[in-house]
This record gives C-alpha cells, sequence and structure tokens, in this order.
C-alpha cells in the first residue's frame, strides 16, 4: 500500500482531479499542483462521451477501453451530482463520399459487435427538424453520453476539496509519490514522456441561442461537410462546436481559417447557427500519444504517469482515475 504520508498530483485537468478525488477518498493525503492554463484540454473540451463514434480500424483497443469507461461513467456523475446526456449521437453525411465514410464506419463497428442504426434523410428530420438541406443520411447512436465538461471540473474540484485535496500552483509537500497529469504538458515533465506525449491543438467555438433562434438540436450531431468532421454539442442555451485538430505544438492562437471552417461546416448541419451569438472562440491542447492511448503506468520507484489520452480524455476519466487508485494501491513499484 502506498504511504499515508501522501500524494502530489501535477495538472488539475479531469485527469488529475478524477485521480486527486479517488486517492483522497482511500484516505490517502493528497496535493494538486495546478497552473489553470486557459489552453488545458478538459476546459476547451466538447464533452461528447462516445466510444462508438470515435472508432476506427486499427484503434481497437481504444475503442475497448472507451466502452469499459463509459460504462463507468453513470454511477461516476452521480457521485459527483453531475448531468449527464443521455440522448446519445446522430453521426450525419452531407455528400456522398462522407456518405462512404458512414458506411466504412457502420461495417466497421458491425464487426466489432457494436450497433449504429442507418437513418435516412427522412428519418433524420423526423429526429432533428433543424437539420439543414445537405444532410442526406446518418448513424443513430444511442449509446453515447456527453456532460457538460466544465460543470464537471467544477464539481471535481468541489468533490476533491470536500475530502481534504490541498490545491497549490507549486508544491509545498515532500510527498513520496509524484502522479504527471498535466495532459500535453507532461511531455516536459519526465525524460520518458519527451518522445511519447505531444501537444495536438483543437480549436473550440461557442455559440449562444438569441432569441427567436431555432434551440440546440436534442442530440449530440456529429457531421461531415465535403470530407471535414464538425461537432454540435448541445448545451442549455447554445452549441460548443468542433473541433479543429493540428499539430501545431503550444500555439495558442485561434485561427480565422479554423473559426470559418467550423462556422460554414456548423451552418451547413445546422442553418440556424447563423442566427446564435458567438459567444467564445478557444484553442486547447490534447495530449496525444503514438497510439492514441494513454500512459498510465510508474515511470520510475515514485513516479507516476496519467497521461496520453488524446480526444479521449473525459471519456477515460473514472478508469483512469480507478487504474491509478490501484498502482498506488501497490506501492510505487515501476
Amino acid at each position: 500500500m502506498v504511504s499515508k504520508s501522501g500524494v502530489t498530483i501535477l495538472g488539475g485537468g479531469v485527469i488529475g482531479l478524477s485521480a486527486a478525488w479517488f486517492a483522497a477518498r482511500d484516505g490517502i493525503p493528497v496535493e494538486v499542483v495546478d497552473l489553470g492554463s486557459p489552453h488545458g484540454g478538459s476546459w476547451v473540451a466538447g464533452g461528447m462521451l462516445a466510444p462508438i463514434t470515435e472508432a476506427w480500424p486499427g484503434d481497437e483497443e481504444v475503442l475497448a477501453l472507451g466502452v469499459e469507461s463509459l460504462a463507468l461513467w453513470p454511477d461516476f456523475a452521480a457521485d459527483l451530482g453531475v448531468t449527464l446526456s443521455p440522448t446519445g449521437t446522430l453521426a450525419v453525411a452531407t455528400d456522398a463520399a462522407d456518405v462512404e465514410v458512414l458506411d466504412q464506419l457502420r461495417s466497421y463497428l458491425e464487426g466489432q459487435g457494436r450497433t449504429a442504426t442507418r437513418l435516412t434523410r427522412r428519418e433524420l428530420r423526423a429526429a432533428e427538424p433543424g437539420f439543414g438541406p445537405s444532410v442526406r443520411s446518418g448513424l443513430s447512436v444511442p449509446g453515447d453520453l456527453s456532460v457538460d465538461n466544465r460543470e464537471l471540473l467544477r464539481a471535481l474540484r468541489d468533490a476533491c476539496r470536500a475530502h481534504g485535496v490541498r490545491f497549490t500552483e507549486q508544491s509545498t509537500m515532500d510527498n513520496p509519490v509524484t502522479v504527471i497529469a498535466a495532459g500535453a504538458w507532461s511531455r516536459d515533465l519526465h525524460p520518458a514522456l519527451r518522445e511519447v506525449i505531444r501537444p495536438v491543438k483543437g480549436e473550440i467555438l461557442r455559440l449562444a441561442a438569441r432569441p427567436g433562434a431555432l434551440p440546440p438540436p436534442a442530440h449530440t450531431v456529429r457531421a461531415q461537410v465535403s470530407g471535414r468532421p464538425v461537432y454540435l454539442v448541445p448545451r442549455a442555451g447554445g452549441l460548443v462546436l468542433g473541433a479543429t485538430q493540428y499539430e501545431a505544438g503550444f500555439d495558442p492562437d485561434v485561427t480565422v481559417g479554423g473559426v470559418r471552417d467550423l462556422l460554414r461546416d456548423a451552418e451547413v448541419v445546422w442553418p440556424a447557427v447563423a442566427e446564435y451569438a458567438l459567444a467564445e472562440c478557444t484553442a486547447g491542447f490534447r495530449a496525444g500519444s503514438p497510439d492514441n492511448l494513454p500512459v498510465v503506468e510508474w515511470l520510475e520507484p515514485g513516479v507516476l504517469a496519467a497521461t496520453g489520452h488524446h480526444r479521449n480524455g473525459l471519456l477515460l476519466a473514472p478508469i483512469t482515475a480507478r487504474r491509478v487508485l490501484d498502482l498506488l494501491r501497490e506501492g510505487g513499484r515501476s
């Protein structure tokens, strides 16, 4: 069992906070060191918990891990008092090539024993009357969930404080174990992560529905528009739009081209967005890894990594926190 003298967790995003909460509930004194970057992946995320619609050939381990973690989410959210949206995902296509991409996804999912139901244009409009005329077919994935990522982060911080977790910008405790959970910045915190973790930039827009505008869709919508992916995640009174993806290092700028592409493609899918207010444009950094799988392991005695979650940080939070706690209980063996 890890020493009860304590654990220092580097990083206050969803992974670091979840690990801190699990450890503190287990009676371990925890200190979280967090610089509060506005570009952290957890703060900028869309909030989709969607391993099925994220699936793609070659990522079978990612799919299996995501499905396992998704099953933990209802209890995880209930313990935090966080609301989940259970309406599922509609994956839609706007031209023949996009339809082919969805057909490939459906075929792959069927081969993996997963279900995604094909929907016609008429069936899509019955589910979401606000779809634009270019939306021609789609898939229904009812098992997907979504969560308000910022509500989740606030709830995790409150839960951590309720269990005695100490928050600081610089460690002041001499703890025997350090957990590196700083997302894309983890690469600079240990030599073993330097060539493994990389920042993957993404841009997110938040839109607010103005009076008289069509309300947001009831479902999360993931679309292919002329080969470009765009997602629309409903929020109370608005939408989150994402996500561009660049290998651009730690460039924090939101580009004009990224905003243009997201708004243009979102309007094709859901024309009412043209009547919404543009409330926020933010760039964030996902923690990429070579195989899209997270790194959750001992790097050396006393140093544990929990990073590299790429697009699935929120989804994998409960299973990662559980794994971190298991490793801490083992006592720091590499």
